[in-house]
């Protein structure tokens, strides 16, 4: 479980292609507090260490989640969006993160407001995710409230803090992004489903 605070921007430093697979290295300041086994969210990912050297660690991701998210569009130099797992009696800042990535979306619009920014995503429609109003979404692993939630898009409100401190900063119109839909929602959405 996550929270979708992120701790730290980590800079894709190899990719190597192994069958249906990728093994990942990123550099990092958290490397030197992992170990291996343990659970890393890359993007909102949660993907296991599986090596750690000094200030770089590597993590594997398999065609699954490859298919799923924008893992498959890294390449080296790329920075990410790093968060390990929550801690059992902390705080929860964000909102109940899996790690588990529903689809992507592609970034429509960017506007720049009086100290903030608007960021406007388009997804598709057909795997009946949804969205609300003042409810919480997953860009790339950062926790965010809804703003004119559509059928298949919306918006969120950026800081500067958030900003500077993830890889929003790099956004452009056309940016793929992982989407991570509200966990209570899915199960409400599921129990409607099985009531009808």
């Amino acid at each position: 479980m996550f929270t979708g605070i992120i701790e730290n921007l980590g800079i894709v430093k190899k990719l190597k292609p192994e069958n249906g697979n990728l093994h990942i290295s990123v550099q990092s300041k958290l490397s030197a507090e992992l170990k291996v086994d343990q659970s890393v969210a890359h993007n909102g990912v949660c993907l296991t260490v599986v090596d750690l050297h000094e200030d770089m660690y590597t993590v594997t991701a398999i065609d699954e989640t490859l298919k799923k998210s924008n893992l498959s569009t890294l390449k080296e130099g790329d920075s990410v969006n790093l968060e390990r797992a929550m801690i059992l009696g902390s705080r929860l800042d964000g909102h109940i993160v899996q790690g588990h990535v529903d689809q992507t979306a592609t970034c429509i619009a960017i506007k720049e407001e009086d100290g903030s920014w608007l960021f406007t995503f388009e997804y598709d429609p057909k795997l009946q995710n949804v969205t609300i109003e003042k409810g919480s979404i997953t860009i790339n692993g950062v926790s965010l409230t809804v703003v004119n939630s559509k059928i298949n898009e919306f918006s969120v409100a950026i800081i500067p803090y958030t900003y500077e401190h993830t890889t929003f900063k790099t956004f452009k119109k056309g940016t793929l992004v992982n989407l991570e839909f509200d966990v209570i929602g899915k199960y409400v959405k599921r129990l409607l489903e099985i009531r009808a």
